[in-house]
């Protein structure tokens, strides 16, 4: 089963996927750290940006990102790396950014990976960023959901956490996208630094509750009791078709166990690979990568535990590179996914 979802069929929609969401800066020191560093990698990461990404380069769906970017050299930094990724920018709001940094600002993540008992970590510079003041006018819903089309809508608890501007936009795009026959998916994606001045986790906890209501495919719901809590989401929002979330199990910063489980309402609980001791790089979006494999099975068609060994599978893979994105090929993936090992390709 596919897990009971009505995707639009693709001939009738410009883009396969749309992703809502803000992207940052990711200064990487490498096998360092950040407070000895002389030198940074560069690249671009958000975790709703991470999925259409991976979407893009590894599954070859046609995506757009919405998102706003303040407007100068920094922001343009930025546009280079997202045009690298390849997803449409159609619906980019450029927003005027003033020359100190007062508003709208381009965000940072310096990120350490981490390695053995030293855990990864990272240290954000987000605020006043152009995306947080994204508000709902500033993007033609009508026209990219009605006109263009899309089948389906991806964003998360990052996006509506940053201000209540954003929580504004989530609402409408959601809306939106529900009026017509996008399906929309949801990752809740915690981050306490987000909510440590906005109310913790009871607050992200109520505006999870509050936006599930309009949500077909959740995401990261804790998998401790995972069954407890999809017999409460189903029956609270009678909508939600899909859950599905990564398990991992961490036993340094460099082994995981690492899998997953999925929930339908068509046909209960299954359960993925469970990949032990898992070597790992940069645990730095996993989760996204294993949303976006999950998303491509179902987008295509296949049932949902196969959907799942997809998200699994790409997760596990994406968290043997640098870097937030996805680097990985869609061979790779289905090779894994289907029990293939680690032996050398020539």
């Amino acid at each position: 089963m596919t897990g009971g979802l009505v995707v639009r069929p693709a001939d009738e929609c410009r883009f396969d996927v749309v992703t809502l969401g803000e992207v940052m800066l990711r200064l990487d020191p490498g096998e360092g750290r950040v407070r000895t560093a002389r030198s940074f990698q560069v690249s671009e990461g958000g975790g709703e940006y991470n999925v259409g990404r991976a979407l893009r380069r590894c599954f070859g769906q046609r995506v757009a990102h919405v998102t706003a970017i303040g407007d100068n050299d920094v922001g343009r930094l930025l546009e280079d790396l997202l045009l690298q990724g390849g997803v449409n920018l159609d619906h980019v709001v450029w927003k005027e950014a003033d020359e100190v940094g007062r508003t709208n600002r381009t965000p940072l993540n310096f990120t350490e990976r981490g390695f053995g008992v030293r855990a990864p970590r990272g240290v954000y510079d987000r605020a006043h960023s152009a995306c947080g003041s994204l508000a709902p006018d500033d993007v033609d819903w009508e026209h990219l959901f009605g006109q263009l089309g899309v089948r389906w809508l991806h964003t998360g608890g990052i996006f509506a956490g940053l201000s209540e501007s954003t929580l504004e936009v989530t609402r409408t795009a959601m809306a939106a996208a529900r009026r017509r026959g996008t399906i929309v998916s949801y990752d809740i994606n915690f981050r306490p630094s987000l909510w440590a001045a906005a109310g913790g986790v009871e607050a992200a906890r109520r505006l999870t509750e509050e936006l599930v209501g309009s949500v077909d495919v959740l995401f990261g719901v804790e998998t401790a009791a995972f069954a407890d809590a999809v017999d409460r989401l189903g029956s609270d929002n009678p909508d939600v078709a899909v859950v599905a979330a990564p398990r991992r199990v961490v036993h340094s910063a460099s082994s995981h166990d690492w899998g997953g489980v999925a929930w339908s309402r068509a046909g209960g609980v299954v359960e993925g690979t469970l990949h032990r001791s898992l070597a790992v790089l940069d645990r730095v979006g996993g989760g996204d990568a294993f949303a976006a494999g999950v998303m491509y099975g179902l987008l295509e068609g296949e049932a949902l535990a196969d959907a799942l060994q997809l998200g699994v599978a790409h997760g596990a893979l994406v968290m043997t590179t640098p870097g937030d994105t996805s680097s990985v090929d869609v061979a790779e993936v289905r090779r894994l996914a289907s029990g293939g090992g680690a032996s050398v390709i020539r």
